[in-house]
């Protein structure tokens, strides 16, 4: 914590020393301790996730070529996919961890982010290629093994829906971890619509439905791939995280004790868990103390779930800052 600079330039970080940093000048609303707990370890989850995923793609794509089955095929594709997924998404996991070095100042937390956008975009690859060997698929139907076909992705349920229940705990606060759970849910019920369809091929005779559960699984993995397609594209690009509203940021800074203006304020991820934040505070009355800066950094934390806060404190307001208008960066 600098105690003291020429220009003001006061960093406030989010240290937990005291009881008394509880409550920021002019803070108001309730503590959410729940932001401040630091993010699950999901290295198991990881690695059970893999194995059962591995072993189920090699069988699952055996039985599919050995029923003819294309249902069974694409899901095995899509679950491979998923095994890549759950790599990436674990070696992030790692690396997020590391500690900042004098080039990479932030660590790497980045690659979170990272992880999770390429996941969404190789999910959508994944759909493209489903889709195009259903539809030559459906142009010249074959039949299947429906009982072999049922079987194989009924385990598949039982697989998929395990694996997302390891990282159910973590879907809600960390954009990784939610990308490995989406896909998991999303395989569970991609199985059973498998089932389903050896059921109406064996009932009916219908060998086309194959091909029309394939096209349909395409479109309920892209539904479900979109939101983490955006999400993760949004965090590349330094966009305030969604469940933060930047304008309730800026009116609690400006609410605290002694502050006229707020500007050049900025709100982005680190990673897929952690929040930075930044901006200038004009006080006239003076440099608040580091006190002051601390209790603000603690309620942003404990409000917002802003994990990194850096205030800077200019005390003449004639003074132009050359960050101050909203079009500057």
């Amino acid at each position: 914590m600098s105690h003291s600079h020429p220009d003001h330039t006061l960093p406030a970080h989010a240290h937990d020393h005291d009881d008394h940093h509880r409550h920021a000048h002019g803070a108001g609303g309730h503590d959410h301790a729940g932001h401040s707990h630091a993010p699950k370890d999901f290295g198991t989850a990881f690695a059970i996730g893999i194995l059962l995923n591995t072993g189920f793609v090699i069988g699952e794509a055996a039985f599919g070529y050995a029923s003819n089955s294309m249902a069974l095929v694409a899901d095995a594709g899509h679950n491979l996919s998923d095994v890549l997924g759950l790599l990436v998404a674990w070696s992030a996991a790692i690396l997020s961890k590391r500690p900042p070095s004098q080039r990479y100042t932030y660590g790497l937390r980045g690659s979170s982010i990272l992880a999770a956008l390429f996941n969404a975009a190789f999910l959508l690859v994944a759909v493209g290629a489903i889709g195009w060997e259903a539809i030559l698929r459906l142009l010249d139907p074959q039949p299947v093994a429906e009982i072999t076909v049922m079987v194989v992705a009924g385990v598949g349920i039982v697989i998929n829906g395990v694996t997302a229940w390891l990282f159910a705990s973590g879907r809600k606060g960390d954009l990784n971890i939610r990308g490995a759970y989406l896909h998991m849910m999303a395989d569970a019920a991609v199985s059973a619509g498998v089932v389903i369809a050896g059921l109406l091929i064996l009932l009916t005779g219908w060998n086309w439905l194959d091909a029309v559960t394939s096209l349909l699984i395409s479109a309920a993995i892209f539904w479900g791939t979109w939101g983490l397609l955006r999400d993760s594209v949004a965090m590349s690009l330094a966009a305030v995280p969604r469940g933060i509203d930047p304008a309730a940021v800026r009116a609690y800074l400006e609410r605290c004790d002694g502050v006229t203006q707020v500007h050049d304020l900025h709100i982005w991820p680190m990673s897929t868990t952690e929040v930075a934040l930044t901006c200038h505070l004009v006080i006239p009355s003076g440099p608040p103390g580091d006190r002051y800066l601390m209790e603000i950094a603690h309620r942003l934390k404990q409000e917002f779930a802003i994990h990194h806060a850096t205030l800077q404190v200019e005390t003449d307001p004639a003074s132009a800052c050359a960050l101050a208008p909203d079009h500057v960066v």
